[in-house]
């Protein structure tokens, strides 16, 4: 077996997700953040699959060590940074007639 037909059975497995509440496929962990996984992808999945090793393996030790060894972000900052990203995507309501 390939290492992308490995890849794509494991997308396909599914854990139930802490921050969204329901369940998620691992290809949503995966690139949750784009490129990036979540940064809970390995306490989620840890006790389904060697996800640290796929992890490394997929993203590289550099960027991998950014995401699971970074300083994280507070609440606080993501929401305010999906309230800009949701702006930027929607137009402000000053650019609308």
């Amino acid at each position: 077996m390939e290492n992308h037909d490995i890849l794509v059975r494991m997308d396909a497995l599914e854990t139930r997700c802490p921050k969204l509440g329901h369940q998620v496929p691992f290809g949503y962990c995966r690139k949750e953040s784009g490129a990036l996984p979540c940064s809970k992808a390995l306490v989620c999945w840890s006790h389904r699959l060697p996800v640290e090793l796929v992890l490394r393996k997929f993203l590289g030790d550099e960027a991998y060590e950014a995401v699971f060894n970074g300083t994280p972000k507070s609440r606080i900052q993501v929401l305010l940074e999906a309230i800009e990203a949701a702006k930027e995507r929607c137009g402000t309501a000053s650019d609308r007639p």
